[in-house]
This record gives C-alpha cells, sequence and structure tokens, in this order.
C-alpha cells in the first residue's frame, strides 16, 4: 500500500518530466549542434528546470483536486437552482473574474500601453499607460464574461455551436475592415491571451458540468466550446476599444 501511495505522489512530477522533454531536447540540439555553442549557465538552468517539473507537477495536482471539481459542483448547484439570472450573472462574474487575474493578459496589456506611448498614440506617462492597460484588461475581461453567457445559452438552448462561431468570425471580419490598424494585431493577440492558466480550467468544468446536469445535453457535444468563445469575443471587443479610444 506504501509503495502504491509513494508512485502516485512521483506519477504528477513523472508526467510533467515527460511532457517537457520535447522542450528540452529542442533547446539542447539547437544550442549544441546547431549553434555549436555551449549551455550557459548551465546550473542555473538545471535548477530552473526542475522548478519547472515540480511547479507544472504541482498546477496539474492542483486542478484535479480543486478547480475542476469546484467549477463543475458550482454548476450542478445552479443547474438544480433553476434560476436562469442567477446562472447567467455567475457565468459572466466566473468570465470577467478569472480573466481579469491572468498573468498573461496582464502582461500583454502592459506591454501594449508602452508600444502605444512610443508609437505616439496615448501620452508617453505613467497615468497614461496605466489607463490604457486597465482599460484593455477590463475589455477582455467584460468581453469573456459576455462570452460566458453567450455559451451558457447555447448549452440551455441546445444550440449547434458552429454556427456562433461562424457569426462571430464573420463579426471579427467586419470588425477588422474598419479597426485602426494599430490596435487590430493587439486584439487578436487578446484573443489568444483570455485561454490561460487560470481561465481554461474553470471555464472547462463549468460547461462540462452544466451539460451533465441538464436533460438531453451531452457533455461532449454541448459541455465544450466556452473556451472558443473566450478567445473569439477578445477580438471584437478590444478593437471596439481601439475605435472608441
Amino acid at each position: 500500500m506504501g509503495k502504491l501511495t509513494l508512485s502516485q505522489s512521483f506519477k504528477p512530477i513523472i508526467n510533467s518530466l515527460r511532457d517537457l522533454i520535447p522542450i528540452i531536447l529542442v533547446v539542447t540540439f539547437f544550442q549544441l549542434v546547431v549553434l555549436n555553442k555551449p549551455i550557459p549557465n548551465y546550473p542555473q538552468l538545471i535548477a530552473g528546470t526542475l522548478s519547472v517539473i515540480v511547479g507544472l507537477a504541482l498546477f496539474i495536482r492542483g486542478l484535479d483536486l480543486a478547480l475542476f471539481p469546484v467549477g463543475e459542483s458550482l454548476a450542478h448547484a445552479f443547474a438544480k437552482k433553476g434560476s436562469l439570472f442567477w446562472l447567467l450573472l455567475f457565468a459572466f462574474c466566473l468570465g470577467f473574474g478569472t480573466t481579469v487575474a491572468e498573468p498573461a493578459l496582464i502582461a500583454v496589456a502592459n506591454e501594449a500601453a508602452i508600444v502605444a506611448a512610443d508609437g505616439g498614440v496615448i501620452e508617453n506617462t505613467d497615468n497614461a499607460r496605466q489607463s490604457y492597460a486597465t482599460g484593455l484588461r477590463l475589455t477582455v475581461a467584460l468581453s469573456v464574461g459576455f462570452a460566458i453567457v453567450i455559451g451558457v445559452i447555447r448549452i440551455l438552448r441546445g444550440w449547434p455551436i458552429q454556427y456562433v462561431i461562424i457569426g462571430g468570425y464573420l463579426g471579427v471580419v467586419i470588425m477588422t475592415a474598419f479597426a485602426p490598424r494599430e490596435i487590430i494585431g493587439i486584439a487578436y493577440d487578446s484573443g489568444g491571451v483570455t485561454t490561460s492558466t487560470i481561465t481554461v480550467p474553470l471555464v472547462t468544468a463549468l460547461g462540462v458540468g452544466l451539460a451533465s446536469s441538464i436533460k438531453g445535453r451531452n457533455p461532449m457535444v454541448d459541455g465544450f466550446g466556452l473556451i472558443a468563445f473566450a478567445s473569439l469575443t477578445p477580438i471584437i471587443f478590444v478593437m471596439a476599444y481601439g475605435m472608441i479610444y
């Protein structure tokens, strides 16, 4: 029994190492073979790699123990409660709250503010850069909250996901034709940074849990797709933000 517990304890670390091995091999190959240069600061790199392996293992374990179960249990509870208002409000707050706290979004928003200031789009002051970055973060967070609401309604109504996604991308194409060119790249990148470490687990758990709780819904067919909405709507909202700003 003790051996089984020990094996289970090290399994996440072994899985993380297995996932990182391709990256390690690629970096090592290009550094030693293509560039023909020794690896600099290899003791530091080894320590950093070990930290990444342990951190990734702990993160994945945390998802299994906490975030996925919490998201699914809340979805089940709201489905049983039978209140559409509270379900949609929870969906919006979940999308908004998880996105505004995304480290990737914070980094992109701050970098976009610096570039916008250097390019003369906004004033090159701390207040202007902070205002621009905050506005960008809030715009993306609002868009994801809106996207999760639309995704939840789709699950409840049983709408085919492909039609909603196609309609959304048609909106992206139309917005791209009118948006300032300075904001288009940021808008497209904003759709990518929303699907990161915090948003994905909770939103996925919400969709699967909700589809599992509603009679006539298939979790495999109806439970997934919320992440696609979360990636799509920020593109439209950020281009609108650039047009208004």
